[in-house]
């Protein structure tokens, strides 16, 4: 992050619900993000399958992520849109999210992505529409 504050995943509160563990790639000219989760077990319900908000929550971080890269973390990733594609179930274990820019405007940007098991499975693909918010700092 530009400024003085670096903020750190790992020590956020939000990021630690959600079982983050590492930032695998992040990739600013590129607009990519590539990030590791871990599923827990009280994530989720019945058959130890995770609740579908984590999984959306997954692919959006990774999205958002990427966005806010591109934009040297000078702004904020807002969503204006969001639609995730489930093709299976996600269960207790690591979990990696990736996300992308598709294409970036001034204050628009679409972002893609996808969660997938260690092994390659993806889990389930997304796409945001982000409004793009300037950092008041």
């Amino acid at each position: 992050m530009s400024g003085d504050k670096k903020w750190d995943p790992s020590q956020d509160s939000m990021m630690q619900t959600m079982g983050y563990v590492r930032m695998i790639e992040l990739d600013q000219a590129a607009g990519r993000a590539v990030v590791e989760f871990e599923a827990k077990v009280n994530q989720c319900h019945s058959g130890n399958v995770v609740q579908g908000g984590f999984v959306t929550g997954w692919i959006d971080n990774a999205m958002a992520t990427a966005a806010m890269a591109q934009a040297n973390f000078e702004k904020v990733a807002m969503s204006l849109e969001l639609k995730i594609s489930f093709f299976r179930t996600a269960n207790p274990g690591p979990v990696i999210a990736e996300g992308w820019v598709e294409r970036a405007g001034g204050r628009i940007t679409f972002a893609e992505g996808l969660l997938r098991t260690p092994d390659g499975e993806i889990i389930a693909k997304g796409t945001s529409t982000l409004s793009m918010k300037p950092i008041k700092r």
